[in-house]
């Protein structure tokens, strides 16, 4: 898996998400509560700290908890809340040794269908239903992982001509588009939430 990659807006940190499974992994993982670009740029400030040029499921998953915690923690912090990040990174690496012998790759290399590979990521800690539709996502529309119904099994996010997730981001412009997006509907949700607790709040009168 080598490919050209803007989710970091950094040429090193991209270039490793293009050339590292694990790294794409990684920085979906961390893509919450922080911006995007921070997020994807995680996984190489990690392995630079750990004197590599990419991340090994293996030294991740027995490195020793606080040692890790504190990799994370480092100024500048590769996430908001480095301690519970560094938490579900190593049992995402651990899960990986477990059941594919540290091969991120091997998640979705030999899935059939769009539904077995959303079902694969679904099963990877801190992978819930959304970041698992995202990644499909990802990997069909950056990576060329696109086993039949991939686009189905992604929902909205793998329809052709979006710009609703990291999926989209091919650069700046996409960055931006994306971003706004996001905005929209934290802006539609809230409205949401104000005309609902309003409603509750003129029924109990």
């Amino acid at each position: 898996m080598t490919t050209t990659i803007h989710l970091a807006q950094q040429p090193e940190a991209d270039a490793l998400l293009g050339r590292s499974p694990l790294a794409a992994l990684v920085g979906m993982l961390l893509d919450q509560q922080i911006p995007m670009e921070w997020a994807f740029a995680g996984p190489y400030t990690i392995a630079q700290r750990m004197g590599s040029d990419d991340l090994d499921a293996h030294v991740i998953a027995a490195y020793e908890p606080e040692a890790f915690a504190a990799i994370l923690s480092d100024k500048p912090a590769v996430h908001r809340y480095p301690g519970s990040m560094a938490k579900r990174i190593q049992q995402l690496c651990q899960y990986l040794v477990e059941h594919y012998d540290g091969d991120a790759a091997a998640v979705w290399k030999d899935a059939k269908t769009g539904a077995e590979l959303f079902k694969r990521l679904t099963d990877l800690p801190g992978y819930g239903e959304q970041k698992a539709k995202i990644f499909t996502a990802l990997l069909g529309k950056q990576y060329g992982v696109r086993p039949k119904g991939w686009r189905e099994a992604a929902g909205a996010y793998g329809a052709d001509g979006s710009c609703m997730s990291v999926a989209d981001i091919t650069g700046p412009d996409s960055l931006q588009k994306v971003r706004a997006h996001k905005q929209e509907m934290k802006r539609a949700a809230k409205e949401a939430q104000t005309a609902k607790t309003a409603k509750t709040a003129k029924a109990k009168k």
